[in-house]
């Protein structure tokens, strides 16, 4: 089976069309004519099909659930650039080296929903710029790159949620405070004084118990391409806007093929949700403080979703060095490397300095 190939013609001028996220439509941005997307409820109005989880796991999905996808990795990063549309070469969103496409195609579970971009590339660079600016030691010569360089990319990333139905049997020891007065000698101008303290100890209790908890849309990063960290800080996001997966969204942006398996993403939402079953438990024990000794957790009804979601994103090369940011294309808030500026930093430790011996110099005068 060969990839499907989307094109957006304009019908008025024969242009490619994108999709613009201000206006909520496909838009030609050579002669200005649009084409209406058809309208999909929400998710929050119409919720979106999951898939069995042991199913994928297996190799037992649906083949209306996969599709061929034109993906080339990156000769520099690796990243796996998705190609869609007559698009055949593009630049590579994670480190701007030129990439184009080879022959092959790669079936993969096709996405299900993805958040259309909800602000555009002008307001993306308007949060960057912004919160470069807000950076005491960034270089003044980046962020004035950043804001007359080259336009920002539209990317969507790709991502895991899973959900899960979970039932722990746990063992431990619930502590509780109790107070007893003991007396200390302690010196005083050189003299010995004997003083009353209370000292904080605590009694514990053997506690075992059960407890449950659904899990709903667990958000793992499907791509190894951005830092976790990055994008953990992008969040949150309101999955209540996505939308069915249309390829219409995807016109004029490009969207990365996961490269964190299925597999591997399950054990990642385990390790999310074994933190918040860790909560759960230490909140069963009560006490004032809780040991946990053991957690024996069972997962039932395992569903999960790929889906797409919407970043602005930058590579800059600046005195030699790369700098990435990356923008939620939903909500505008930005991530990204920290730049220093070492003038800046020199400047700032010889004005304390200054300070400092300033300080000292009147405090002796005085």
């Amino acid at each position: 089976m060969s990839a499907e190939e989307h094109r957006w013609p304009c019908a008025q001028c024969g242009a490619d069309l994108r999709f613009s996220p201000e206006d909520g439509v496909l838009k030609c941005d050579h002669c200005g004519y649009t084409q209406a997307l058809p309208d999909a409820p929400p998710a929050r109005l119409s919720p979106l099909r999951e898939l069995d989880l042991y199913d994928a796991l297996k190799d037992g999905l649906a083949p209306s659930d996969l599709e061929q996808v034109r993906i080339t990795p990156c000769p520099s990063c690796g990243a796996q650039v998705e190609f869609r549309g007559a698009t055949h070469a593009t630049e590579c969103p994670f480190c701007a080296t030129p990439v184009a496409i080879g022959t092959g195609t790669e079936r993969r579970i096709k996405p299900q929903a993805l958040l259309p971009f909800a602000i555009d590339e002008r307001t993306g660079r308007e949060e960057m710029v912004k919160w470069l600016g807000n950076l005491w030691f960034a270089p003044n010569g980046l962020v004035e790159y950043a804001r007359k360089g080259r336009a920002l990319s539209g990317l969507y990333v790709p991502y895991w949620t899973f959900d899960a139905a979970t039932r722990s049997r746990y063992s431990g020891a619930r502590g509780e405070h109790y107070y007893e007065t003991r007396t200390v000698t302690v010196q005083v101008n050189g003299r010995h004084e004997q003083r009353q303290e209370r000292v904080q100890k605590t009694r514990w209790y053997n506690a075992a118990g059960w407890v449950s908890r659904r899990f709903d849309d667990i958000l793992v990063l499907a791509s190894t391409s951005i830092p976790r960290r990055y994008t953990d800080a992008l969040a949150p996001w309101n999955l209540n806007d996505l939308t069915p997966y249309n390829p219409d969204y995807l016109a004029g942006f490009t969207a990365e093929g996961y490269t964190v398996s299925l597999s591997d993403g399950q054990a990642i939402s385990r390790q999310i949700m074994a933190a918040q079953i860790d909560r759960d438990v230490r909140a069963d024990i009560g006490g004032d403080e809780q040991r946990v000794d053991r957690i024996d957790t069972a997962y039932s009804a395992e569903t999960f979703k790929h889906i797409l979601l919407p970043i602005w994103m930058a590579a800059y090369k600046y005195n030699g060095k790369t700098y990435r940011f990356v923008v939620n294309g939903q909500t505008g808030k930005v991530q990204g490397e920290r730049p220093w500026s070492a003038w800046k930093i020199a400047f700032a430790v010889l004005l304390a300095a200054v300070i400092i011996g300033t300080i000292i110099y009147f405090n002796q005068n005085a």
